[in-house]
């Protein structure tokens, strides 16, 4: 009976023993898992970025030619503007100078209004 007792204990050591390997292997396995999702994760963003950017890349150079164009248009505008604010001041030169030379040259003196005369 004794020898089936140490052999029953050296059964369950021996099980024991398996079974630490099994859960050994069973965290090597997890921890191989991990740095594989972890490594795929990087490998699928780096392409979702690549992706991004050659999709930004396109939108901005679809809208450079917008951009100048709009460019354009404002300086043909502003060359306008300009052109009819010098026809103006050409126009109008004369009479702003002479109003100008009037006001200065052609004085009327007057009493103010606030100076009483002394009686």
């Amino acid at each position: 009976m004794a020898s089936q007792q140490s052999q029953s204990i050296q059964t369950l050591l021996e099980a024991e023993k398996e079974a630490a390997k099994v859960v050994q292997q069973a965290r090597q396995y997890r921890v191989q898992k991990l740095k594989d999702a972890r490594t795929q994760a990087t490998k699928e963003i780096e392409e979702y970025r690549k992706f991004k950017e050659e999709e930004f890349n396109a939108f901005e150079a679809s809208h450079a030619g917008t951009t100048q164009t709009a460019q354009q248009v404002t300086d043909k505008e502003t060359e306008v503007k300009r052109a009819e604010i010098a026809e103006q001041y050409k126009d109008h030169k004369d009479a702003v100078v002479k109003k100008l030379l009037d006001r200065v040259i052609l004085v009327t003196p007057e009493l103010h209004r606030n100076l009483k005369k002394r009686d």
